[in-house]
């Protein structure tokens, strides 16, 4: 038997780690928690993970040009809504939603994929994987929350016309919820969306290469369930997003 060494071993190593699913993955998932724990191939480990699972390394390595979707484009002519989040306190569960878009590479081309989080919990509360970046997929996504877990205080987004189109603010709207768009300095209170879809590529899309949008819905579905039962975070104490969901929901007055 050949035992692996150098890239090979860290290869071996990260394989070995996610072979089994997601219900597998460590606490602190990915190859970076790898790398923490086995100072031999940690070179190896962050190297491979870049440039193996990552679409954007290929390119940049193989010098090929290669274009990736805008998923925050403005429409000119539509209304920005103001940002309504600066200095708030978000503590509790269905307070505020975050909506927002990323592009998900495929083994042929990519797809969109669209969430509702909530805020305090870091929740992924529903999601849906589309091929446009058309404003039905998120008012789709929006109302299947709505409909799931009724209507928060405020629903965040960034500008992206899908989300300024009037179709989407109509939705959000007609429901009686505030709506808030990114603004300057908004990204020191929204980078856990940002952390989200790190995880979501590093943890599932990089190590798939799907070959079917269904393969990539089924694929990210899964993970997702993943994402909210078993990830705990730091940022939350080391519960999951499911702990801390429920344990920040508003108290129920039962008094008569």
């Amino acid at each position: 038997m050949q035992v692996p060494r150098g890239k090979d071993l860290g290869k071996a190593r990260i394989g070995s780690t996610f072979d089994g699913g997601h219900a597998s993955r460590p606490d602190r998932s990915g190859p970076l928690r790898l790398a923490e724990e086995n100072p031999v191939v940690t070179r190896s480990v962050r190297n491979d993970s870049a440039r193996l699972y990552n679409p954007k390394a290929y390119d940049r390595n193989l010098r090929v040009p290669c274009r990736y979707p805008n998923t925050s484009r403005k429409h000119a002519a539509h209304k920005i809504w103001p940002y309504l989040l600066r200095d708030r306190k978000v503590d509790r569960s269905n307070q505020v939603w975050a909506l927002d878009t990323t592009y998900v590479p495929m083994a042929r081309g990519f797809v969109y994929l669209t969430a509702v989080v909530d805020w305090a919990s870091r929740r992924v509360l529903a999601h849906r994987v589309a091929i446009t970046l058309e404003a039905e997929h998120a008012v789709a996504v929006l109302e299947e929350a709505f409909a799931r877990y009724g209507q928060p205080e405020i629903v965040n987004t960034d500008q992206g016309s899908q989300f300024t189109s009037d179709v989407f603010t109509e939705t959000v709207l007609g429901k009686g919820v505030r709506l808030s768009m990114d603004g300057k300095g908004s990204w020191r209170d929204n980078v856990f969306v940002e952390r989200l879809w790190r995880s979501v590529k590093y943890e599932e899309v990089y190590l798939k290469a799907y070959e079917s949008v269904s393969q990539a819905r089924e694929s990210i579905a899964a993970y997702m369930t993943w994402y909210n039962r078993q990830r705990p975070h730091s940022s939350l104490t080391d519960r999951t997003p499911d702990e801390a969901y429920f344990a920040m929901l508003p108290a129920i007055n039962t008094a008569a």
